[in-house]
């Protein structure tokens, strides 16, 4: 995420904009501020053209930003995840060898965007997202394969956006939308 400019006084990027409007809802989510705070919020940072203007339309923000962070990690075999499990906002995944099953489809998702890093050796990985996901894996190294992902032609907008990055040496990824 980047960090807003230091002088109060200088003009906003559409970055900070979209930084404020992330932090914003991501408080919201997490319970931080009511609905009609985040509707406030937003108006203000959307509107404002100042970094004085924009650090009082994230007053109501807690100190920082409200990290929501998981690691697994196994050296071998396999990492598992599948049914009513809560994902986190921010989830390492670290496997020298062994396999990766992450499914989304069924998982209580609360935040908006979920940034996945993977880190692996070998042995692949898959994960399942939702039907109205959106994916991202622009972040992510291969060095063997690259990853099979086939988008939803039809997808329904307002899906939470799956973000991965990190790298994978010898294996594959697999994306794939559920079908329910």
């Amino acid at each position: 995420m980047t960090t807003l400019p230091e002088d109060p006084s200088s003009r906003l990027t559409e970055d900070d904009r979209a930084t404020a409007v992330q932090r914003l809802q991501e408080a919201y989510a997490e319970g931080h501020i009511s609905h009609e705070e985040m509707d406030e919020g937003l108006q203000s940072a959307l509107t404002a053209r100042t970094r004085g203007e924009l650090m009082s339309a994230l007053s109501a923000l807690p100190a920082g930003p409200a990290e929501n962070t998981a690691t697994l990690a196994a050296a071998s075999g396999r990492i598992r995840r599948r049914g009513a499990w809560r994902v986190p906002r921010f989830l390492k995944v670290v496997s020298a060898f062994g396999r990766v099953r992450l499914d989304l489809s069924r998982a209580v998702i609360e935040h908006p965007v979920i940034d996945i890093e993977l880190q692996l050796g070998t042995g692949g990985a898959r994960i399942t997202v939702p039907r109205d996901a959106v994916v991202d894996f622009d972040g992510l190294r291969t060095t063997w394969k690259f990853p099979r992902y086939k988008p939803r032609p039809n997808a329904r907008p307002g899906g939470p956006t799956i973000k991965i990055s990190g790298a994978m040496e010898y294996g594959r990824l697999r994306i794939r939308h559920a079908r329910r």
